[in-house]
């Protein structure tokens, strides 16, 4: 059986293939990672699979705007991580998806439902859910966020997240309780998916949740300082970007 699966994040990519490879409820031949909306495009324009992951949040783009490019009549099981409207959806129509962090049991359930149905696959109400998201305008924010914790999956909600700092080549997640984690992803990208009522890129390297600013600290019109709870590492100076200061106070008044 061919699986291809649709996700950006390589930490929940290897966690979902170590899972499919150790199981045995489904024999897996052939395994296709496609980590954005364009490679996914592109693939599934000229190949098929027999059981599609799909993660809704993808670094280019929404996932369920792949449909929009490409007919797909194959049995999906949706991955989300955010959203409480995308699950009632999932449960009303004839479809399956798994939660981040989900745990190797949740797998194991939705394999064996996909085993139920295949035979009787009918991709109408799947369409139908695909189309009921697209048009809820919340489906595009991403609330909760998966970190590697040891040698588990842990998942922090927007709530607990009090900013993403770029370094070096890594993007870290730090939370209002004094944890920072290594993100899978990038500045550029995750700004892309967040609340932007609760979330703000004030420049290259923060994204900071509104309610972790304890301070507004005006240097000069063209100097804002930032102070966050929990402080940087080394006690770093947060500065709003000049490009972004009016923005950035709009925001903040909001």
């Amino acid at each position: 059986m061919k699986i291809a699966i649709v996700e950006d994040e390589l930490l929940a990519v290897n966690y979902l293939k170590s899972i499919l490879d150790k199981q045995s409820r489904v024999p897996v031949t052939e395994t296709v990672i496609l980590r954005s909306k364009k490679q996914a495009i592109d693939f599934f324009n000229n190949n098929s699979a027999d059981l599609i992951f799909m993660d809704i949040h993808l670094g280019d783009g929404m996932s369920l705007e792949i449909f929009e490019h490409t007919e797909l009549f194959t049995p999906i099981i949706f991955i989300t991580a955010f959203d409480e409207y995308a699950i009632k959806v999932f449960k009303h129509f004839t479809i399956d998806y798994l939660l981040k962090p989900f745990e190797e049991g949740d797998l194991h359930r939705a394999l064996q439902k996909f085993i139920s149905i295949r035979n009787n696959f009918d991709p109408e109400p799947v369409l139908k859910s695909i189309s009921t998201l697209r048009q809820h305008g919340d489906s595009g924010v991403m609330k909760h966020f998966m970190v590697r914790e040891g040698n588990k999956l842990k998942s922090i909600d927007e709530h607990n997240t009090a900013y993403f700092f770029a370094s070096g080549k890594y993007l870290f997640l730090t939370t209002k309780d004094h944890q920072t984690y290594i993100y899978d992803d990038t500045i550029k990208d995750i700004i892309q998916k967040l609340n932007p009522k609760a979330f703000f890129k004030v420049n290259r390297k923060f994204i900071i949740n509104k309610n972790a600013i304890t301070e507004i600290i005006k240097h000069s019109s063209q100097k804002i300082e930032l102070r966050l709870s929990p402080p940087p590492e080394a006690n770093m100076e947060v500065f709003i970007s000049k490009r972004q200061i009016t923005e950035c106070l709009s925001w903040l008044k909001a």
